[in-house]
């Protein structure tokens, strides 16, 4: 069972990437949950084209989008990692929503929102592989949102998966370096 479904069983977009690593499944959800944009120059250099818009019209926010500004909605030991954003996120500043906890994003809402779930899930792979898996999934609450949202998607989702790629690159070069270079990350 994907452990998405107990968050967004039903969606209107969303994109899959995976990679087999080669080190154990805590050391690699230990990756997973220390990973951030600024890691990467070619994210950050993305992230930072994307908000442009409001920096130019002075509404920029304190820090770039990273994934420290999702909730973490659920983490199942070793296997599974599920964050969660709720937002307008065709618009320039994203138009985010608090999440103060895991029923707040699963209650229902009829505002022109999007509802974005994020997971990373790990599965047995050949040998002593392990299978990195992430998934995007996106729920538009009302027509309105999917047509504001929709455009956008097809506009950035190459980008998306760019980033997404480069995230599990990372995430397998740090979970396959020599363990000195594993900081401990603390999750609620």
């Amino acid at each position: 069972m994907n452990p998405l479904d107990d968050f967004l069983p039903r969606f209107d977009f969303s994109e899959r990437h995976s990679i087999e690593i080669c080190a154990p499944a805590s050391r690699i959800m230990n990756a997973v949950t220390v990973w951030r944009n600024d890691d990467d120059p070619l994210v950050r250099a993305a992230i930072r084209l994307r908000e442009m818009p409001t920096r130019l019209f002075g509404r920029a926010r304190q820090q770039n989008l990273d994934l420290a500004d999702f909730t973490v909605l659920e983490r199942r030991g070793d296997t599974a990692l599920i964050y969660g954003l709720i937002g307008s996120f065709w618009q320039a500043d994203y138009g985010l929503r608090d999440i103060p906890s895991t029923e707040a994003f699963l209650a229902p809402r009829h505002d022109g929102v999007c509802k974005l779930a994020l997971g990373f899930s790990i599965q047995s792979g050949p040998g002593s592989t392990n299978r990195l898996v992430t998934e995007t999934r996106v729920l538009c609450v009302t027509d309105r949102a999917r047509h504001h949202f929709a455009p956008y998607w097809y506009l950035i989702r190459p980008v998306s998966g760019l980033i997404r790629r480069r995230m599990l690159t990372a995430i397998r070069d740090r979970s396959e370096s020599p363990s000195r270079h594993h900081p401990q990350a603390a999750l609620p």
